[in-house]
């Protein structure tokens, strides 16, 4: 073995911790790949791009659509669903509202996160409107709706008959600022 290549040696030790820290970094996009091929993490996907009335609910099979808000420890804002259940038909398209408030005594700019669970459900998950799309920035002590408007493909799993739409609230003030994404 070289020299350099021999774990004891200074220069082999600094290759090994740069290489593993390449590795974290390459981590990153490789879980988002494995998620997206596997549909683990309940992650869904952009906003629908398709032909919504071509999928008009003409099924009477209902499902429960529940609603989780949740905030970042370090965004103190108030943030529910304006609905925490609700049943529909599939294929038909709702329209819910998310409240928020912003507590500061300053501006701050915040990302919603979303998950679905049960994670097989996420593909079936269809937004059209989301305030999950854009950065959200409110004004000290101001107050908003968010709205969300989806529908759930009834091409849906028959053994799936409820799921979870979680969103987490992410303050990225500073991120925004420095226009790093």
């Amino acid at each position: 073995m070289k020299h350099w290549l021999k774990p004891s040696s200074p220069s082999g030790l600094i290759l090994i911790v740069v290489l593993m820290f390449g590795f974290g970094f390459a981590l990153v996009p490789l879980y988002d790949v494995f998620c997206e091929v596997t549909g683990l993490n309940g992650k869904t996907k952009g906003a629908y791009q398709g032909d919504i009335n071509a999928l008009a609910a003409n099924s009477d099979r209902t499902i429960t659509v529940q609603f989780v808000a949740n905030r970042n420890d370090n965004l103190p804002w108030g943030f529910y669903p304006e609905q925490e259940e609700i049943k529909l038909t599939v294929g038909e398209r709702k329209q819910i509202h998310f409240s928020v408030n912003n507590s500061y005594n300053r501006a701050v700019v915040a990302q919603a996160i979303p998950s679905v669970s049960p994670p097989q459900a996420a593909d079936y998950l269809n937004k059209i409107e989301c305030f999950c799309f854009q950065r959200q920035p409110l004004a000290a002590g101001e107050a908003k709706q968010f709205p969300l408007v989806f529908f759930v493909d009834p091409a849906l799993p028959e053994e799936i008959s409820k799921l979870t739409l979680s969103y987490t609230l992410f303050d990225i003030s500073e991120r925004d600022a420095s226009g790093v994404d």
